[in-house]
């Protein structure tokens, strides 16, 4: 069962497990090796509560988006995270949204919150939509000189364009945003992740968790980490 499903399936995975049944791991599913689950735990568990958790957590779209802020052009950037194999080979999968969004959700659960899967902000050009993926990649191109402008205005005011999420107990979104480019996500670079959780403890300044967020090996690191924490090590 998909930990991004609907509630009642998800809620009655969890208390199976609450209840003695199979315990249930999922670090990997976001931030692949990082310890963003971890560290939600660790904050509640020493009474602290978490308000709001915000970030980039696809370092497909973090790859891509960082090349177009650097000026790279957004057909070229999308075609070199699928040959780095960042992306998915038909890379709509990934500039669907449909996996940030994913992610925000099941943060969004860790806070309570019982509404829809959100709706994700999708950067697939409508018109290539349905087309194959030949016709897809040789289609791209065409919206080159759009997101050159996009991030070209957004650089004049001192910002960059990143794909975020942002999970609160009542709600989590997964789209577009212009952020400064000095913040600790306009600074990110390739396929780094980051997630900033707002509490009661770091109300004023969020306590942030970033590192690489794709590839294997980190993926394998965080699935590793859920496995030694099952054998009790």
């Amino acid at each position: 069962m998909s930990l991004a499903a609907a509630w009642d399936p998800y809620a009655a995975l969890l208390q199976t497990s609450s209840n003695g049944g199979p315990k249930v791991k999922y670090e990997a599913t976001v931030g692949a090796g990082l310890p963003i689950i971890d560290t939600y735990q660790k904050l509640v568990e020493t009474g602290d509560r978490v308000q709001r958790i915000e970030g980039c957590v696809s370092g497909t779209l973090m790859y891509i988006m960082s090349a177009v802020s650097h000026g790279d052009r957004f057909s070229d950037a999308v075609r070199r995270a699928v040959e780095k194999g960042y992306a998915e080979p038909d890379a709509r999968e990934d500039l669907s949204g449909m996996d940030a969004a994913r992610k925000g959700l099941i943060l969004a659960r860790l806070l309570g919150y019982r509404g829809p899967a959100p709706v994700p902000h999708s950067l697939v050009p409508p018109a290539l939509a349905g087309v194959s993926i030949d016709q897809f990649f040789a289609g791209l191109p065409k919206f080159d000189k759009e997101w050159a402008g996009r991030a070209g205005r957004e650089k004049k005011k001192g910002c960059v364009l990143r794909y975020v999420v942002t999970a609160t107990p009542r709600s989590v979104t997964a789209k577009l945003q212009a952020v400064p480019a000095s913040s600790p996500m306009g600074a990110l670079e390739g396929t780094r992740n980051l997630i900033a959780f707002t509490t009661n403890r770091y109300r004023f300044e969020p306590l942030v968790v970033s590192g690489p967020g794709a590839g294997p090996a980190v993926t394998a690191a965080g699935i590793l980490n859920d496995i030694y924490s099952l054998a009790g090590r």
